[in-house]
């Protein structure tokens, strides 16, 4: 399943009202042949730098649906005195500010979450770069050497 397709199942259940507790991240199938499936004696979890990057970028999605809820400017001029009461008005100007508040705190905790699994999928990308060209050089300049007769 990709991640666009269960994330669309997640975004469909909340929307029902369903709770799902059982969200995949990175998780490898048990009993997968790669070197980080439980079978293989791994910890069951594989670094996915695609899947790594889509989160990141994800994160930032969310951060701009963020800012296309925030409080109109027009809402929140309508509740001014004197078109709305005094206590109204005052109610409004605090739920405003508070809001804004919240949402730049937000915005600013995803930008840094986005920011890190990006960095996070630069260095496993670098990383995994170097095990290749370690491997690919044991084998173009390793040599076979035959078992000894006994």
């Amino acid at each position: 399943m990709s991640f666009d397709e269960e994330w669309a199942q997640h975004k469909a259940a909340a929307v029902t009202g369903q709770d799902s507790a059982q969200t995949r991240l990175n998780q490898a199938p048990a009993g997968g042949d790669h070197p980080g499936s439980p079978s293989a004696g791994g910890d069951g979890f594989l670094a996915n730098a695609a899947s790594i990057d889509g989160s990141s970028h994800l994160l930032m999605e969310i951060a701009g649906l963020l800012y296309e809820g925030r409080m109109d400017g027009e809402n929140a001029t309508m509740c001014r005195a004197p078109r709305a009461h005094v206590e109204v008005a005052g109610n409004v100007g605090t739920l405003a500010r508070f809001a804004k508040d919240q949402y730049d705190d937000m915005v600013v905790l995803l930008a840094a979450l986005s920011s890190k699994l990006k960095s996070s999928s630069n260095s496993y990308t670098e990383f995994d770069a170097g095990v290749r060209r370690q491997m690919n050089s044991m084998l173009e300049s390793g040599r076979y050497v035959a078992p000894e007769n006994r």
